[in-house]
């Protein structure tokens, strides 16, 4: 007694996501009903059935059934020959089990998914992408990196340039990308290019796939990576209208600003000047003074550290007045002599000094003219006091030459100071373009020396 099985075909080839059938036939030799269960065995079992899988038989007979092979589309059904067999097992006599076997041939199929992040960089000169790729086939495979571009703007590099990859492993590729030249000034520029995958048929793909009856041969895919380089300008357009307007506002300067304000800087130079040198010049009457009179030792005290009329020490900074009214002594008739002198007060920025003629003892000086020159340009305060009476406190600032005039003289008694205190808060610029390095200013006082009537 005996169970026989056989196959319908000795070999079998299939592809992934096809379908592939055969039959068996199952023959009871025995000599009682016997029912069979029918189990695929080997690889090729978690995608092949059989219908139905268990037959019932009486002795002497036979019944054939359906094998069918639906391997999926998936790297996880390798390419290759696989056994197939078919467990046929009696309920009642189990052992007369019985296994019929043939060969199952898997056609290779290749599939590759690419992909580049980012898709778009931005960068001055290069930038850099990954490309990411994964074999979906059921063969092993070489995949190739070829980047490329319409034009001839871009470089590309790629490491590495080649993968194997197994059935359902990925890898990636770094790739580079650089412009030939900068973008100096102007609007980003896009660089579109493309990046093919590609693989390499091997031997072994060439021995599972050809040659053999009903064997496929995938046609080869060719993924094409899109991606896009934004390269950036080095300095922005509105940085070259900014250079341009700045450009234009400093030749306007030299061409048409600074010349005029040379020309008035020499101006209130020169009048500063003459107006000093026609202070410092002594009057006609004083002239014609005999030697070692009173009028001549004041026509001859003139300057800011000079001597004073009358033959005494010239004016120093911080002299202070003796307190009297200036008003309270009185001249003598018929002894005046017109005389004038000159404070010079120089003071370092952010400090103060004070400037000061003192009348000479027996003396009383009547003024009838004074002229403040700020020849500089300094900024600060200027505050003139005949004896300890304030004439006036000016802002340097507004003026380069003030003068004040009086019908009536103001009387400034013996021993009594006119003083000149600037406080200097910025030096000016003078007529040679150059800024002082400290405020200069000269106070000129003019009117008539007369001998004190006691």
């Amino acid at each position: 007694m005996t169970t026989s099985a056989e196959l319908g075909l000795p070999a079998l080839t299939v592809s992934p996501g096809g379908v592939v059938t055969t039959t068996l036939t199952v023959r009871n030799e025995t000599d009682v009903v016997e029912a069979y269960a029918l189990e695929v065995v080997g690889d090729c079992a978690p995608w092949t059935t059989v219908e139905p899988a268990r037959v019932s038989l009486y002795p002497g007979t036979s019944e054939t059934v359906t094998v069918r092979l639906a391997p999926p589309r998936s790297p996880d059904v390798r390419a290759g020959e696989f056994p197939l067999g078919i467990r046929v097992l009696p309920a009642e006599h189990p052992e007369l089990v019985t296994v019929p076997e043939t060969t199952v041939t898997v056609t290779p199929f290749h599939e590759l998914r690419a992909a580049i992040a980012p898709r778009r960089r931005r960068g001055w000169l290069r930038a850099r992408y990954r490309t990411s790729v994964r074999n979906l086939g059921n063969a092993a495979t070489t995949v190739t990196f070829t980047p490329g571009q319409a034009g001839e703007d871009l470089r590309f590099g790629v490491a590495p340039d080649r993968l194997r990859l197994q059935p359902g492993e990925s890898a990636e590729a770094r790739l580079r990308v650089r412009t030939r030249k900068l973008i100096w000034f102007g609007k980003p520029v896009t660089w579109p290019f493309e990046v093919a995958v590609s693989r390499e048929a091997g031997a072994d793909e060439q021995q599972a796939g050809a040659g053999k009856p009903g064997g496929e041969r995938s046609a080869d895919q060719r993924p094409v990576l899109d991606g896009e380089f934004v390269q950036l300008s080095i300095f922005p357009k509105w940085l070259l209208a900014l250079l341009a307007a700045l450009l234009a506002l400093l030749l306007a300067w030299f061409a048409l600003v600074r010349p005029t304000v040379q020309s008035s800087a020499k101006q209130a130079a020169q009048q500063a000047v003459d107006q000093k040198a026609a202070a410092l010049s002594p009057p006609p009457s004083a002239a014609a003074t005999p030697p070692g009179s009173t009028g001549g030792a004041t026509g001859g005290a003139t300057g800011g550290q000079g001597q004073q009329p009358g033959g005494q020490p010239g004016s120093s900074p911080g002299n202070p007045g003796n307190g009297s009214d200036p008003g309270s002594g009185l001249a003598v008739p018929g002894t005046g002599q017109q005389s004038s002198t000159t404070i010079d007060v120089q003071t370092a920025g952010g400090a103060a000094t004070v400037g000061s003629y003192q009348v000479p003892h027996g003396k009383v000086f009547g003024i009838t003219d004074i002229v403040a020159a700020n020849f500089q340009g300094d900024q600060g305060l200027l505050t003139i006091k005949f004896g300890d009476q304030t004439i006036t406190t000016i802002a340097l600032e507004t003026f380069r030459n003030q003068d004040y005039h009086w019908v009536t003289p103001i009387e400034v008694s013996e021993d009594q100071t006119v003083t000149a205190s600037v406080t200097c808060q910025l030096p000016g610029t003078p007529a040679s373009g150059k800024q002082a390095s400290g405020c200069h200013e000269l106070l000129n006082v003019s009117g008539e020396l007369s001998d004190l009537k006691h």
